[in-house]
């Protein structure tokens, strides 16, 4: 463990305060500039939730798995090209959720949407995240983009959410997606969350088939670990 604390020391800390800041600064913005308003309640729960479980999970991968920390700041060589062309499309697709749900729940109320349902966006969110979390803390190869991590002993992980299902992280993140519309009150913010929940299957399933192409002893693993993403059914 003594080289993450190095890394940190000596510049990780100060790379991460800025890309937080970025982040929080460009998630604000868009949230609320498709709103109009800074007024909006719905935007800001849910802001303060996205920000506060943020900060809890760096908390705890800075005690249980600084390293990955480091390696999800940066793009690791020899990521695949699908993914980096995946990466440029999901990304605005992600996106266009909040977009989405600023024109639909305030600007222009394209429709409507019972405050009720923002209780069961919070179900789909606190364990989804804490799901992502968890495979981030027990994965040091948990990097951003899809690439087989040669220079760092890319291994098989099987422990933790590893043991039950192959791509948990998946998995938890698609409770952001699916939780997004009902936190911010938009019916046809389901329409972008539901593209990126298929954009992701595809993701999976290609970093499914390259894994068991490319990294010793993930065919074994697959054989004891059935399902890729949603247990009992894929």
């Amino acid at each position: 463990m003594g080289e993450p604390m190095t890394v940190w020391e000596t510049g990780l800390a100060m790379r991460l305060i800025i890309a937080s800041i970025t982040g929080i600064g460009l998630f604000a913005v868009i949230i609320f500039w498709p709103a109009g308003r800074l007024d909006w309640i719905a935007g800001w729960l849910h802001f303060g939730i996205v920000t506060a479980s943020l900060s809890a999970s760096l908390v705890y991968l800075r005690r249980v798995n600084p390293e990955v920390i480091e390696h999800r700041l940066r793009l690791g060589k020899g990521t695949k090209t699908w993914d980096i062309v995946w990466s440029v499309i999901f990304a605005p697709l992600f996106l266009s959720i909040y977009v989405v749900a600023g024109f639909d729940a305030v600007r222009f109320e394209w429709s409507g949407m019972s405050p009720w349902l923002w209780p069961l966006g919070l179900a789909l969110w606190l364990p989804g995240y804490a799901l992502f979390a968890w495979a981030m803390g027990v994965n040091p190869f948990f990097e951003k983009t899809v690439r087989i991590q040669t220079e760092r002993g890319h291994r098989v992980i099987d422990t933790g959410p590893y043991a039950f299902i192959r791509h948990p992280g998946y998995l938890g993140f698609l409770g952001w997606g699916l939780s997004t519309p009902l936190f911010l009150g938009s019916w046809w913010a389901f329409i972008p969350a539901l593209l990126s929940i298929l954009a992701m299957v595809v993701r999976t399933a290609l970093e499914d088939q390259t894994l068991r192409n490319e990294l010793a002893g993930y065919k074994d693993y697959a054989g004891k670990v059935r399902y890729r993403l949603i247990p009992g059914l894929w």
